[in-house]
């Protein structure tokens, strides 16, 4: 396999087409985090780190084409989770990889693609999914798999479409078909809290924007 260089062979896809129950169905990715919309924060950290970006979203899509950035939507009418907004990038993805990256974790790894790309290289792998240390009740810290901060190979895009067509709805059924590179963020320069996500307006505002990277 050719290796994958985050720079000229990766798109990477901001996810915000879902429904936000958790968020009394506002449209997450339009909430305020320091000073800016979650979906822009996370394509101005992501952009830095791959060829090009895109943004996945289902409505209100005036509002996100404002961003600058192409915005895809999903083709199945139901919406059905993540894996519709990988197929809608992967479809519209004109590289040999697609990163994808949730709009609701604003403070991922800078150096996401990289680490992901140089595990895909080292193994071999069709997808490359990060993993993050997790506080356990116990005072220990376990690796965590986070199934939507994913490096995907273009040539996934029929074993994913035929996948949902079966009625298959998670991200970690679906991978476990492929070569998956588990790439572990627990170094002691990893912030411990770069893949904490906010679900609800509570959580959106205990998170401490990190510092900027551009």
């Amino acid at each position: 396999m050719t290796p994958v260089r985050p720079d000229i062979d990766v798109t990477g896809l901001v996810l915000a087409g879902g429904r936000g129950s958790r968020m009394g169905g506002l449209d997450k990715g339009l909430q305020d985090f320091a000073g800016e919309p979650l979906a822009l924060r996370a394509l101005l950290r992501l952009a830095p780190q791959v060829y090009r970006v895109m943004l996945s979203a289902n409505r209100n899509l005036l509002s996100y084409e404002f961003f600058g950035a192409p915005v895809v939507t999903d083709a199945q009418p139901d919406h059905p989770g993540p894996l519709a907004g990988f197929l809608a990038g992967l479809r519209h993805c004109e590289t040999p990889c697609l990163l994808t990256v949730p709009c609701d974790a604003p403070n991922f790894p800078p150096d996401l693609a990289q680490r992901l790309a140089d595990a895909m290289n080292a193994q071999r792998a069709d997808i490359a999914m990060a993993s993050a240390s997790e506080l356990q009740p116990d005072g220990s810290r376990r690796l965590r798999p986070q199934p939507v901060f994913c490096l995907l190979r273009t040539t996934l895009q029929g074993s994913l479409a035929a996948f949902l067509e079966g009625g298959g709805r998670k991200v970690s059924a679906w991978t476990a078909q492929h070569a998956v590179a588990m790439v572990p963020f627990d170094q002691p320069d990893d912030a411990p809290d770069a893949f904490f996500n906010a679900n609800t307006l509570a959580e959106l505002r205990s998170i401490a924007p990190s510092r900027p990277i551009f």
